[in-house]
């Protein structure tokens, strides 16, 4: 009885040489697993690749694929042994490098975004320091690792691989640069982001104009910056006398999202301000107390402070609370009326 074509099998083609079938076998095993998952014989013969299912055809391929560097020995410890799929494109740049190169390079390559310390690369690969450092030396000429300097180890030599970016734990985040701390960086944001909290925590009725200055029409340059000076503290003096607190109840007050935001929207710093990072910011200046948290410490507010020669006065904070504008307050004691228990003014203030 003939035999249906339509229900037959499929079957892939048999390669005809070793070569073909090194081949077969290893598109077949990249196309099934990704980089970075480790397969094992078991996950090999479902594939339908060797004939016969005949181990040794298979041992052959596979070490002809590991000595071109298309497949990575995996063993996780135990007696189990697994393998990684490797592009060709890595896989060429194992084909140029020595055997103790592509081992320090293998490592290297393991660490991922948080880099590899060089004594680890020496206790792990048992080559000598001479050995190990003309080998790292060689893979940087060949721009396929790179140094980088970590935050918390400043002192110790960490490599990766040249087309990565260390992680943020590794380099410190966006407050450090080359490993050491961005004091400018951090003081330049800090008085930035008061400025944009201040905006929107008090309001500023529209400034006076400056009178313009009688005098000589030709200034000198030293002349010009301290009359510049001038100007800028007397303007700064009198918005801050005229600051209003907000009404009860006010809900404007910026939030960390709206900070980020603003934050990397201005360009003021060149990566990317994560949340995770502005948060730490937020604290420092709630430390300092140039910032307080409202909103159930959802929002921050700015805290109005003396300015220049006046930043030793006492500022009457009484007009912030309810009390400073309260129309009964000669009414209000212990047990009256009108009391600091039963106040809905307090209780607006205060949501």
């Amino acid at each position: 009885m003939a035999t249906n074509v339509d229900e037959a099998p499929d079957v892939p083609p048999t390669p005809s040489s070793p070569k073909e079938l090194c081949n077969a076998l290893y598109a077949s095993c990249a196309s099934q697993f990704k980089a970075d998952v480790v397969f094992h014989q078991e996950d090999i013969w479902p594939l339908k690749i060797i004939p016969n299912d005949n181990l040794s055809e298979l041992l052959v391929c596979i070490n002809r694929l590991m000595q071109d560097g298309l497949l990575k020995l995996h063993n996780a410890g135990g007696s189990r042994a697994g393998w990684k799929v490797v592009s060709r494109e890595n896989a060429k740049k194992y084909q140029n490098l020595t055997i103790e190169e592509a081992l320090v390079y293998s490592y290297v390559e393991s660490s991922g975004r948080e880099g590899i310390w060089t004594r680890t690369i020496r206790s792990r690969t048992n080559l000598h320091q001479t050995t190990m450092n003309r080998c790292l030396k060689i893979l940087e000429s060949k721009i396929l690792i790179k140094p980088i300097q970590s935050a918390k180890f400043p002192k110790r030599k960490i490599y990766i691989l040249a087309h990565l970016q260390p992680s943020d734990d590794v380099t410190g985040g966006a407050f450090y640069t080359d490993g050491s701390l961005d004091e400018e960086f951090v003081h330049q944001l800090c008085i930035w982001v008061e400025r944009y909290v201040l905006g929107r925590s008090w309001y500023h009725p529209p400034a006076k104009a400056l009178p313009k200055k009688k005098g000589k029409s030709k200034l000198s340059a030293e002349e010009a910056d301290e009359l510049r000076v001038q100007e800028f503290r007397v303007a700064r003096r009198e918005r801050a006398a005229v600051m209003i607190p907000m009404p009860a109840g006010y809900t404007g007050y910026p939030t960390l999202s709206e900070i980020t935001k603003a934050v990397n929207e201005s360009g003021l710093s060149e990566v990317v301000m994560k949340e995770a990072e502005m948060r730490q910011l937020m604290e420092i200046l709630c430390w300092d107390n140039r910032l307080i948290k409202v909103m159930g410490g959802k929002g921050f507010k700015a805290v109005r402070l003396g300015d220049g020669r006046d930043s030793n006065k006492v500022q009457n904070g009484l007009t912030e609370a309810p009390c400073g504008r309260c129309p009964v307050f000669d009414l209000c004691e212990e047990s009256g009326p009108v009391n600091a228990r039963t106040c809905t003014y307090f209780q607006d203030w205060l949501a």
